[in-house]
């Protein structure tokens, strides 16, 4: 399985409303994560910026799947406004940084 990272983050000043919108959406969102084929899904947060890390076994039909998905449409929505969120224009989704690592 392919394990890969990002990194995002927070506009200063807003790292409360973050925190809140993240507390209200995640469940619906983690959920939506494990029906795109994500396994092993963690964030980590270090001030204002966020590191993620996860697994899949097919990178493209997760991001598939997630651009057609309503919650995750959502999630975006909610929290551009106080992210900082770097777009890879051939996937439109925050750029996916391969890694060689797994955290098992």
């Amino acid at each position: 399985m392919a394990s890969y990272a990002w990194v995002l983050g927070v506009r200063p000043g807003y790292e409360a409303e973050y925190k809140q919108r993240h507390d209200d959406l995640w469940p619906e969102m983690d959920a939506t994560l494990r029906r795109s084929g994500i396994s092993n899904y963690h964030i980590f947060r270090h001030g204002l910026t966020l590191f993620g890390y996860f697994e899949t076994d097919d990178l493209q039909a997760t991001i598939d799947y997630l651009k057609t998905d309503p919650i995750n449409a959502k999630w975006s929505e909610s929290m551009a406004p106080i992210m900082q969120i770097d777009i890879d224009s051939r996937t439109g989704f925050p750029f996916l940084l391969p890694k060689q690592w797994s955290l098992d």
